[in-house]
C-alpha cells in the first residue's frame, strides 16, 4: 500500500533517528518553557515540531509504514522531551497509547486509515474521563444510530492535547450497552474544545473540556472495545511506560536544576565551608537523590526491555501480561518518588533564592505532583505485594 505523506512531515525509519529528533524537539521546547508555564501559553509551535519530526508515528507497525521503534527507545524519547517540558511531553502520550489500542482492536482497513493519517502528520487526542461520573470508567456519553447514521453526544474532561488534535478519540456507550471508541473529526460541526484546564501543574497540556453535540461519526472509525479483552495483552503496561517516562523526565530536569542551584547557593554559616556544594549534609542529599534517579531509570529500562521481549511473540499469556504490569508498577513507584522528592529537595538545597518566581524552579514539583495523581502509587505497591505474596495478577485495564 502506498502512503501519501505530507511533505512537511518526516517519516522516521529507525530508533536512532527517533532519539535524534527528540533532542531537536527538546532543545526547541526548553527555550520557551518557563514563559509558557508562567503565562499558560500553549506549546503550539512545539507540538507542530513534534509532529513534523515524525515522532507521533514512531510506534506504528512497519507493515503500515511506521518505524515501530522499541519500547526502550520510546521511553527514552519521552524522557528527553519531558526533561525539557513535561507539559509538552504529556500531550502526545495519549496518541501513542491510542494507536496501540487501535492496532489491537482494528481491522486492516481501519488501521490503514488511522495510521496513514498519523504518518501524514495528523494528531490524535483523547477525549478523557468524564468529570462528574462516579468513577473514571463510567460513561454518560452515548452513541446513537439513526437511519443507518451514527451520532455521538457527551461531555469529556481531562482531554489532554485536544486543542492540537485533528482527531478526537471519544469513548461512548453503544445502544446495545457495550463501550466503543469513536474517532471524531476535531473540526466537525458540534465539536467544542474548551481550554479550561486550570491545574497548578502541567499547565499547558490542553487537558480541559470537550463537548460533543450530536456529532456524526464515520462507521469505519468506530472500534468495539470488547475486542481488547478477547485475549491477554499488555496495553496497560504499554500506556504506563510513557507515564513513567514522564515522571522520570521531570525528575531528571529537577536533578539538573538542583546541581545548578546548589552551586549558586550560599553555605549555611554553621557548616564551616566556603561553598554550599561542600556542605556535608548537602553532599549526602545529592548522593541519595542521584541513586534514586538512577534506580528509576534502570527500572523503567528493565520494564521497557521486557515489553520488547513480548513484542517478538504473536500473542502473550496472562502470566506474561501480569509480569509486564508488575515490572511497570515497580518502575512507576520509583519514578513517582524520584520526581516528587528531587523536585522538593531542589527548593530546599537551592536556598531562599530558589523560591524566586523568575527562576520558576517550583514548576518541577507542581508538574510532578499533578502528573503523579493520575495513577496513585499506593495501588501500585498493593498490586506488587499481592503479586509476589499471593500470585495474584493485577487487574487488566488502561493503567496496569
Amino acid at each position: 500500500m502506498s502512503y501519501l505523506i505530507n511533505p512537511h512531515t518526516h517519516v522516521i525509519e529507525h530508533d536512532h533517528e527517533a532519539i535524534h529528533a527528540a533532542y531537536h524537539v527538546a532543545d526547541f521546547a526548553l527555550a520557551g518553557r518557563n514563559q509558557r508555564d508562567q503565562y499558560r501559553e500553549l506549546p503550539c509551535a512545539e507540538v507542530d515540531l513534534f509532529s513534523q519530526k515524525g515522532l507521533g508515528a514512531i510506534r506504528i507497525p512497519r507493515e503500515f509504514g511506521g518505524a515501530f521503534v522499541s519500547n526502550k527507545t520510546l521511553a527514552h524519547v519521552f524522557r528527553i522531551i519531558n526533561k525539557a517540558d513535561s507539559s509538552l511531553g504529556q500531550i502526545p502520550q495519549n496518541q501513542i497509547a491510542l494507536l496501540n489500542m487501535i492496532n489491537i482492536m482494528g481491522n486492516h482497513e481501519q488501521k490503514s486509515f488511522v495510521f496513514n493519517e498519523i504518518l501524514k502528520g495528523k494528531r490524535l487526542a483523547n477525549g478523557g474521563p468524564e468529570r462528574h461520573t462516579k468513577d473514571t470508567i463510567t460513561l454518560e456519553t452515548t452513541l446513537t444510530i439513526e437511519d443507518g447514521r451514527y451520532f455521538v453526544n457527551g461531555v469529556k474532561f481531562y482531554s489532554t492535547g485536544s486543542y492540537f488534535a485533528d482527531w478526537l478519540a471519544i469513548k461512548a456507550v453503544h445502544p446495545e450497552g457495550y463501550v466503543v471508541l469513536t474517532l471524531i473529526d476535531r473540526n466537525a460541526q458540534g465539536v467544542d474544545v474548551i481550554d479550561d484546564w486550570n491545574g497548578f501543574g502541567q499547565r499547558t497540556t490542553s487537558s480541559g473540556t470537550v463537548k460533543i453535540n450530536n456529532v456524526e461519526v464515520n462507521p469505519l472509525l468506530i472500534f468495539d472495545e470488547r475486542l481488547l479483552g478477547n485475549q491477554p495483552n499488555y496495553r496497560g503496561a504499554f500506556s504506563q511506560l510513557m507515564q513513567v517516562a514522564i515522571d522520570v523526565g521531570i525528575a531528571e530536569a529537577a536533578f539538573q536544576d538542583t546541581l545548578e542551584a546548589v552551586h549558586k547557593a550560599r553555605p549555611i554559616i554553621d557548616s564551616g565551608v566556603d561553598k554550599a556544594s561542600l556542605e556535608h549534609f548537602t553532599l549526602q542529599e545529592v548522593g541519595r537523590l542521584n541513586i534514586l534517579l538512577d534506580a528509576a531509570i534502570l527500572l523503567l529500562d528493565e520494564a521497557a526491555e521486557y515489553l520488547d521481549e513480548l513484542d517478538q511473540y504473536p500473542s502473550v499469556t496472562d502470566a506474561q501480561a501480569a509480569k509486564a504490569s508488575i515490572l511497570m508498577a515497580e518502575a512507576k513507584v520509583y519514578a513517582n518518588d524520584a520526581a516528587l522528592q528531587i523536585s522538593e529537595k531542589l527548593l530546599e538545597l537551592g536556598g531562599s533564592r530558589a523560591s524566586l518566581s523568575q527562576h520558576n524552579l517550583d514548576q518541577h514539583w507542581r508538574n510532578a505532583r499533578v502528573h503523579t495523581l493520575h495513577d496513585p502509587v499506593r495501588w501500585k505497591t498493593y498490586a506488587i505485594g499481592n503479586y509476589y505474596l499471593n500470585d495474584a495478577y493485577p487487574a487488566r485495564h488502561a493503567w496496569t
